[in-house]
């Protein structure tokens, strides 16, 4: 168990300064959890339960593309980075190499940003040609992320494939998008807000 948490602690993502910060051990934490409910938050996922789904999750993508050969991984920055350092520490160490998570910035690329241009010149040194890209969010709402997310991930090639993994998928979507892998789906009302905290313990929550 040491061991592997020392592996989990490893920093992966060379992106900037404040994400460097943003450690997988506050990510992980292994505390004794009760259910809670208070000031309209409701706990709905332990840090047990979050680091069991994503491992769950981590095998599943495995079993999905026959390995890790062929996979590029990209968290959308910055909520769905922490999960995407996870899942790829739990890849890695299932097919015994390392896989290095991207921070995927799709701000520029978002529907209700037409103000902001893409960049010039993309942010890593990575050719997603004809690789499988998994893309990692924390939730999935209306759609719009993973939307723009897409045309963030052609900046790095034409990938074989593009696949959405999501630790909460909380419904109401506006585009027609669907994950291929999911931790847990929530019904939820659409003014409530789904919060995937990483600082401290990492724990599930829906606010009202």
């Amino acid at each position: 168990m040491a061991a592997c948490l020392r592996h989990l602690v490893r920093q992966v993502v060379p992106s900037s300064q404040d994400e460097q910060t943003l450690h997988v051990s506050h990510f992980f934490a292994l505390k004794s959890i009760t259910s809670s409910q208070h000031m309209g938050r409701t706990r709905i996922m332990s840090p047990e339960r979050v680091r069991r789904t994503l491992r769950r999750l981590a095998y599943e993508i495995i079993e999905h593309n026959r390995g890790a050969e062929s996979l590029e991984l990209f968290g959308i920055r910055r909520s769905g980075v922490p999960p995407a350092r996870v899942v790829a520490d739990e890849i890695g160490e299932v097919e015994e190499q390392a896989l290095e998570p991207y921070a995927l910035d799709v701000t520029p690329f978002r529907d209700d940003r037409p103000d902001l241009a893409p960049p010039e010149e993309t942010p890593h040194d990575v050719d997603a040609t004809d690789r499988d890209v998994i893309l990692v969010d924390d939730v999935v709402f209306t759609g719009r992320t993973a939307r723009a997310a897409l045309d963030a991930v052609l900046q790095y090639g034409r990938p074989r494939s593009i696949q959405l993994v999501v630790l909460v998928d909380r419904g109401h979507r506006e585009y027609p998008i669907q994950p291929d892998f999911t931790g847990r789906r929530l019904q939820t009302k659409h003014d409530e807000e789904v919060v995937v905290e990483a600082d401290g313990e990492c724990a599930v929550y829906v606010e009202d």
